[in-house]
């Protein structure tokens, strides 16, 4: 995977965190994305390059288009292409239906799917051109199986799935694959609001088969196989759950 280059949505802290630091680990080029957190997006770069691999920071909210272009513009400029895309970043905002807000819901929409839209309308074209690209969308447990008060991040992450699927087909002749994963229960910054007590974690890990949360670099795993080794794997859905789904 040397030469290449990944741009890691919201790889400033938790999963994408572990994904753009795993794929340094194996000589890829990685931008690391943030929307608000520099300071954790400066220290991921600086993990990156303390273990002599290559790393840029990159501002930009996914859910706005010009921000996006502007920023794979720079990117091109200093590093020529992007070959990886892992979707990652995405706003959490939670309630009962009849509680939650046009403007939670809009913002939730807007950070998953918009910006997985956005990141790949501008990237997607890179990779056609050099016959060679791969697409990771990171979707969710909630996506298939529903959480009550996730009405919007649920449908922003089964949106996910069908725009995997599509796009997959779109551009498999053009040596690009396009794939989605489903994490498990991995505890990280973002779900640290609804498991916030070590009960909840111990009541959610006994649906777990395996009986442990995930590790975000066991995502990272994932997502290395599949750039590495995936050439013949696209339009799939790929749970890293611990058998959570069974």
């Amino acid at each position: 995977m040397e030469k290449k280059v990944a741009f890691v949505t919201g790889s400033s802290r938790g999963i994408g965190r572990a994904i753009a630091i795993g794929l340094a680990k194996e000589g890829v080029s990685v931008v690391v994305n943030y929307r608000s957190r520099q300071d954790a997006a400066e220290k991921v770069a600086r993990e990156i390059t303390g273990i002599g691999g290559e790393a840029i920071i990159a501002k930009a909210d996914v859910a706005n288009d010009d921000e996006v272009k502007s920023m794979v513009d720079d990117v091109i400029n200093k590093w020529g292409s992007i070959d990886i895309l892992v979707n990652n970043a995405a706003i959490h905002r939670g309630g009962r239906i009849q509680k939650l807000t046009l403007e939670d819901w809009n913002l939730v929409i807007n950070s998953v799917l918009g910006g997985t839209f956005h990141c790949c309308r501008h990237i997607v074209p890179l990779m056609i051109a050099k016959n060679w690209g791969r697409i990771i969308n990171l979707s969710s447990y909630v996506a298939l199986h529903g959480y009550p008060g996730d009405t919007a991040y649920g449908a922003a992450k089964a949106g996910l799935l069908g725009f995997t699927m599509s796009l997959a087909k779109e551009v498999a002749s053009k040596g690009v694959t396009v794939n989605a994963i489903i994490p498990g229960f991995v505890p990280t910054d973002m779900t640290g609001g609804l498991f916030n007590t070590q009960e909840k974690i111990d009541r959610e890990v006994q649906n777990i088969p395996i009986h442990r949360p995930g590790k975000p670099e066991e995502i990272a795993d994932m997502v290395n196989f599949l750039v590495s080794k995936g050439e013949y794997i696209t339009g799939t859905v790929i749970r890293v759950d611990g058998g959570l789904a069974m």
